[in-house]
């Protein structure tokens, strides 16, 4: 770093702009692809009700966060628009020619990613409740300061990103911590990867290594996450300390937070959590000489950076200086906030994830006859893409994109009643709707209206060595019981 010029830290800030673009393209195709099923006109929770809903109250208004669509109105040709805008917007920041220009034209690419995907977030409702839609707004914000290609990265907005960092892997760290008693038994990981929302193709495999090694699965991710994050703000110290060691510090630290997320990566499928945390990894990483040196500036520059650049990066600084009380003051409190955003701008939220693991796996299925007796009939299951459905088949790796439907039917189970949003689903799929059953893998009847639905509950399991050999089977299940009686149109 010199000054306020963070020089070698341009092969990071390549690495920051690109992913973070390319993670806004999978989020805006996710909901180019899934959001009219769930929440468009007709969908499962109607995005226009909810703006009716907040329009009658300036207190239930004050509830909804910025969103273009409580000017314009929510139409599902609006939000397709949208969504092709952004990926367009996203496809030129990932090629990397908005970089080319003054910085000002990279920041208004990534204010509008920002902006249009938060309009999108704002009326998302359960379907948009995880915290990596917040994280993804967050280093979207921040990754408009980086500036472009003929001037070196801002140290302030570099520094910001650690934190950014810091938030996310030590916030989940304290909140394993403070929460089960399996992160402090080190029992975690001998549930979490057949219990994991969405088990991938390598997550039997994981689960079925010796408890002993779960048990250093654990330990290294005690350390990945309460530990190594202090360190990534070890080249700050370079500023007063002579040599490489520093930078070296913070880029051995930033090593190993993509390793662990790699081995995440590997055995499930948790959106672009993961990814996103691999490519903030990147903003610790130094590499001296992958920037230009900083020659004499003129009058108008300051360590290669104009003026104007330079007050609206350090702005923003003081900004995040304001705006961080609560999150820093969370990390630390007793009662530790999950994924939570202090502004309706979603900066500086507080981040974590698992604090509790499940230690057994209840599926919801939902099955159809075309019989016209319910309680003498042949029934057939309903295919989803990414929840355990078929006891034979492999799971797919889906993420960093995100199936939305498949992951709130992994918390069904866990509350006490069914929600509204599930009960319509029952009923499109009586309707054989056409955009919801895209959302599914397979419907037992293709386009044709079964005469009953209902929803039986089974618990799974991966298969042993034993019972793969002998059966073929990935997942071994039983009925518990018929959860929704049946229900015809």
């Amino acid at each position: 770093m010199q000054g306020f010029a963070a020089v070698d830290y341009e092969f990071a800030r390549q690495v920051l702009q690109r992913g973070i673009a390319a993670l806004y393209a999978i989020a805006f195709l996710s909901t180019l692809n899934q959001f009219r099923a769930l929440l468009g006109e007709r969908g499962l929770l109607p995005a226009p009700e909810l703006l009716s809903w907040v329009a009658t109250s300036a207190r239930r208004s004050r509830l909804l966060g910025p969103t273009l669509f409580r000017r314009v109105g929510y139409t599902d040709r609006r939000l397709t628009a949208l969504c092709v805008a952004g990926l367009i917007v996203s496809a030129a920041l990932v090629a990397g020619i908005p970089q080319l220009g003054p910085p000002w034209v990279p920041m208004v690419c990534f204010l509008l990613l920002w902006l249009g995907y938060m309009s999108v977030v704002s009326i998302g409702q359960t379907f948009y409740g995880f915290g990596w839609e917040m994280l993804l707004l967050e280093a979207g914000f921040l990754a408009a300061f980086l500036g472009s290609n003929d001037q070196p990265p801002p140290t302030v907005v570099i520094v910001l990103l650690w934190w950014l960092l810091f938030r996310l892997e030590f916030g989940a760290g304290m909140i394993k911590i403070r929460g089960g008693r399996e992160w402090r038994d080190l029992s975690a990981l001998t549930f979490h990867h057949e219990t994991q929302p969405m088990p991938g193709p390598l997550s039997r495999q994981a689960h079925l290594l010796p408890r002993w090694f779960h048990e250093i699965e654990v330990i290294g991710n005690h350390l990945a996450q309460l530990v190594v994050p202090w360190l990534l703000f070890a080249p700050l110290l370079g500023l007063w300390i002579p040599g490489p060691v520093p930078a070296l510090v913070g880029t051995a630290a930033a090593a190993i937070v993509i390793a662990t997320q790699l081995w995440l990566v590997l055995t499930g499928n948790f959106a672009w959590l993961n990814w996103a945390t691999i490519v903030l990894a990147f903003a610790a990483v130094s590499l001296p000489g992958s920037g230009a040196a900083v020659a004499s500036d003129p009058p108008w520059m300051i360590d290669g950076l104009p003026l104007y650049w330079l007050a609206i990066t350090c702005g923003v600084g003081l900004l995040y200086l304001v705006i961080s009380r609560p999150a820093l003051q969370n990390l630390f409190a007793h009662r530790q906030l999950m994924n939570a955003s202090f502004n309706r701008w979603q900066l500086a939220n507080a981040y974590g994830a698992f604090g509790t693991v499940t230690r057994e796996r209840i599926e919801y299925v939902i099955e159809a006859t075309m019989d016209a007796d319910p309680d003498d009939a042949t029934w057939r299951e309903y295919d989803f893409k990414g929840k355990p459905g078929d006891v034979r088949r492999v799971p797919r790796q889906w993420a960093p994109y995100h199936l939305r439907l498949d992951w709130l039917m992994w918390f069904l189970p866990l509350g006490r009643s069914l929600e509204g949003w599930f009960t319509t689903l029952l009923v499109r799929l009586l309707e054989a709707d056409a955009a919801t059953l895209a959302l599914l893998r397979a419907a037992p009847f293709g386009r044709e209206h079964p005469r009953w639905v209902r929803v039986v509950s089974y618990h799974y399991r991966f298969a042993t060595h034993a019972e793969y050999r002998r059966d073929r089977v990935r997942w071994v299940r039983d009925r518990r019981r018929v959860l929704v009686r049946p229900i015809g149109r």
